[in-house]
């Protein structure tokens, strides 16, 4: 009966209503008929075929019909992430009961160029299951106000589910039914604390993305059986490199050091590069509770006052992290990199290494920038004198042939003993940072070389061209900035893109249109299939060089030992990897997504918290977005805040999307992206998230300075 009414509905853009269909299919009984509705529910409940408001059925491919996924805002309004280059917009009243992170069925009633307007007319899935909010009461019942103002529901507790709750308390609450629109009935499953508690505020963003802070029991038990050091037995079989001299170079707060390095000049004038990494697979093995956790998290998470750990600490910070002065198990890739950065030769194998020294960022940059040496690094000094011409020479090597540096600046969030922002400086990159990033990104290259062309299943990291519509789009926009750019190929390679940044090298918008185009790009994914890392101009990549924060990397070490020195090649064991491989590529993916999510709302709600504290103080700042409502101002240190639109009182201002500009009615003058302003801190809001800035009197044109 499906086939019949699909042709049926397939042959004609007609829409055809119950009793149209039901003489099409010839019933003439009210058995046929109940089937016959039944049947059209079925379609309807499978997104097959649309039901209009008249009651009559199209297909639903042949209507303005779209499923996508909800992105809310806190104002009322929202997005429809659909497939094509542009969100659909709702407007608060075409809502109709959608919250954050809903799938959804959103019917098209506009469009004006690019800008697609519409309403939802069904949710097809509700995937919130849990609500991280604050406990209030009223009338007897407690009532969770989610802390993510994007939802908008109603939950109440039910008297014998509370856990004893409090007023303040922030909770973790399981959606138990529903009771009517969008009133929920709930369970608290989780109290993290009052809100008022210290560290009670990240708590919640934590359990908000639903990663585990605390270990199981059956994990803890697993660690007695993990020794504090290196025996002499677990050394049989490995390369003794301990008589090398290996150190590493981390920020200066890092407890869990995964990469060591070392480097020797060659008699034909290569350099002899050797990257020693933390052997977690020894200690973390398949399909123990160690593992299971591992892989269920899928990274570290690295936030404001705290570490969330993929392993617990006696691993991450203990017998895997590769510390002074004391053995350690590692996979060590060493090549031979001649003067054109060209790896010739290389190794890969277990070993056991001693680091002779914890260098720090500062330091190291200290001595490549500024030729001021430590004491205590002088015996190091020619070593990474060396180590800094080859990263020049691999730098160089990379961005011949096609390596993007956005150039992205991060925020470093400095807290006091309780967890509460007391400053926020920009995260320096300097020669140290660049230095390890060549260095990583080499051993990571030659690992998934050698499993590439050996052609076993294996998990690489890729990072897909950008879709030639965004690169078009983009362009568009940069004209309307009043530039004239040009791609310097039709086709879309690593090196259009380069070429395309330098020759926005010189605006005054450049670190604004760096990050969009940055936007332009695919997200980078974790995949059993290669198809090369576009912005690393890379054929062949993979990530070998952290397993203690990211179990991607893990699993390609387990992968080495099982080819390399395990010599297991059966073809059992590689179709159970073939099929394996494409899970562990998409979860870990999808974590990472989760911890990135994670990581930029503590930084949002430390931001806003440290300027609560500024309310009234002046900051220099520049334009980074304009919008109908106002424009977002980032300072030095990158905060952002908002100017409203409501708040520009020298003039009645209006948005030209066409310069995507705020001008002036009266004076015709206006603000625009780039442009350089005084702003005063007018308000901040912690559990919100939001700052809100006012120009300066003495600053009412920012473009004019």
């Amino acid at each position: 009966m499906e086939e019949k009414i699909l042709s049926l509905l397939s042959s004609s853009d007609k829409a055809y209503d119950v009793h149209e269909i039901n003489d099409y299919l010839g019933f003439t009984t009210v058995d046929e008929l109940k089937e016959l509705l039944k049947c059209l529910n079925t379609l309807e409940d499978n997104l097959k075929i649309y039901r209009t408001k008249k009651d009559k059925y199209i297909l639903f491919n042949n209507s303005n019909l779209r499923i996508g996924k909800m992105l809310a805002n806190k104002k009322g309004y929202g997005f429809v992430d659909i497939d094509g280059p542009e969100d659909v917009f709702i407007a608060p009243a075409n809502m109709n009961n959608a919250i954050h992170g809903d799938t959804v069925v959103v019917e098209i009633i506009s469009k004006k160029g690019l800008q697609l307007d519409g309403r939802i007319v069904k949710i097809v899935e509700r995937k919130l299951k849990q609500v991280v909010g604050e406990i209030y009461f009223n009338k007897g019942f407690a009532f969770v106000k989610p802390d993510d103002e994007k939802i908008k529901l109603e939950i109440r507790i039910d008297k014998d589910k509370t856990k004893g709750v409090v007023e303040g308390h922030k909770v973790l609450v399981k959606i138990t039914s529903k009771l009517e629109g969008n009133r929920y009935r709930g369970e608290v499953i989780k109290i993290l604390g009052h809100k008022n508690d210290p560290g009670v505020d990240i708590l919640s963003i934590v359990a908000k993305y639903n990663i585990p802070d605390t270990f199981s029991e059956k994990v803890i038990k697993e660690l007695d059986s993990i020794p504090e050091f290196v025996s002499t037995e677990e050394m049989i079989g490995r390369t003794d490199l301990r008589n090398e001299v290996i150190f590493t170079i981390d920020g200066d707060d890092t407890k869990d050091i995964d990469d060591a390095i070392s480097i020797e000049k060659l008699d034909n004038g290569n350099y002899k590069l050797g990257v020693h990494i933390a052997d977690v697979s020894y200690y973390v093995k398949e399909g123990s509770a160690l593992d299971d956790e591992a892989y269920l998290r899928g990274t570290s998470v690295y936030l404001a006052d705290r570490v969330i750990p993929m392993i617990p600490h006696k691993l991450s910070n203990g017998i895997c992290s590769l510390n002074p002065d004391v053995d350690r198990l590692a996979m060590s890739c060493v090549m031979e990199i001649n003067e054109n950065g060209e790896t010739v030769d290389y190794q890969i194998f277990e070993s056991v290494i001693r680091s002779r020294i914890q260098m720090t960022y500062k330091k190291v940059n200290l001595i490549l920038e500024d030729n001021i040496i430590p004491e205590e690094y002088e015996p190091y000094a020619d070593k990474l004198y060396q180590m800094k011409d080859l990263a020049g020479i691999l730098r160089k090597m990379k961005e011949k042939r096609g390596y993007i540096d956005f150039e992205i600046d991060e925020p470093k969030i400095i807290v006091d003993e309780t967890g509460k922002a007391i400053d926020i400086k920009k995260r320096e990159r300097g020669l140290g940072e660049k230095l390890i990033e060549d260095f990583m990104i080499a051993a990571n290259e030659t690992v998934a070389s050698h499993i590439y062309f050996m052609e076993l299943p294996f998990l690489y990291r890729v990072h897909g061209e950008p879709s030639e519509e965004r690169i078009t789009n983009f362009l568009k926009f940069v004209s309307v900035l009043g530039y004239n750019v040009k791609l310097s190929s039709k086709e879309i390679y690593p090196t259009t893109l380069q070429d395309l940044l330098k020759q926005l090298k010189d605006k005054k918008e450049y670190k604004i249109l760096s990050s969009m185009l940055l936007r332009c790009m695919q997200k980078a994914i974790y995949d059993k299939t290669n198809i090369g890392h576009f912005g690393l101009g890379s054929k062949c990549y993979t990530h070998f060089t952290s397993p203690i924060r990211r179990y991607p990397d893990t699993i390609v070490h387990r992968l080495l030992k099982k080819y390399l020195f395990k010599n297991q090649l059966d073809k059992d064991t590689i179709n159970y990897l073939d099929d394996k491989l494409v899970y562990i590529g998409e979860h870990t993916s999808e974590t990472e997504r989760t911890a990135a999510d994670c990581e930029r709302e503590v930084n949002d709600m430390k931001m806003a918290e440290y300027m609560m504290d500024h309310i009234g103080e002046e900051f220099d700042g520049m334009i980074i977005t304009v919008t109908n409502f106002g424009m977002f101002v980032e300072l030095p240190n990158l905060v952002e805040g908002l100017v409203r639109i409501d708040d520009l009182s020298d003039d009645t201002y209006i948005f030209d999307e066409e310069t995507f500009s705020l001008r002036g009615v009266n004076n015709k003058r206006g603000y625009r992206l780039g442009d350089k302003v005084k702003v005063i801190v007018k308000t901040a809001n912690k559990e919100a998230k939001t700052i809100d800035f006012l120009i300066t009197k003495g600053d009412q044109h920012g473009n004019k300075q």
